[in-house]
């Protein structure tokens, strides 16, 4: 009887936790999907559910940020990108829009310690550090003769 009672249980946890690794992946698809049809409320909903089953998700906290970008809420867009780069230190794309923020920030020192990162990581999105570095050294000259 207890074996048969151990089966069970196993199955039924086994089953479980398929259910729940195969859900968290379809919210975050269903996200993507409702976020290229540029359907951002719902997008959220949806990236926020798959965070719910997976945490450590972090291209569902850059989607966030990048809906929150969109709707012009930099405090949030920063938060995500935040936990966007603890989970994965090496996002180009957070990384990038982080410096993108320090930038309008004129937070010059953080822009220039985010280049450096970035340039060990870019892959895809390498020239847009040039331009941002353009724009630092334009900036820079201007700041120090006041």
């Amino acid at each position: 009887m207890s074996k048969i009672f151990k089966y069970v249980i196993l199955f039924y946890f086994s089953i479980n936790i398929f259910n729940f690794s195969v859900g968290a992946e379809n919210f975050y698809q269903k996200g993507l999907e409702l976020f290229n049809k540029k359907k951002y409320e719902d997008a959220r909903f949806m990236f926020e559910r798959s965070i719910v089953f997976n945490p450590k998700d972090a291209n569902s906290y850059l989607y966030l940020a990048k809906i929150y970008n969109i709707e012009e809420n930099q405090s949030k867009e920063e938060k995500n990108l935040e936990t966007t780069l603890l989970i994965e230190p090496n996002n180009e794309e957070a990384i990038l829009m982080s410096m993108k923020i320090s930038l309008k920030k004129s937070n010059f020192t953080k822009v220039k310690s985010l280049s450096k990162t970035f340039n060990e990581v870019c892959k895809k999105l390498c020239d847009e550090n040039e331009g941002i570095l353009e724009t630092l050294s334009n900036i820079e000259p201007k700041n120090n003769e006041s």
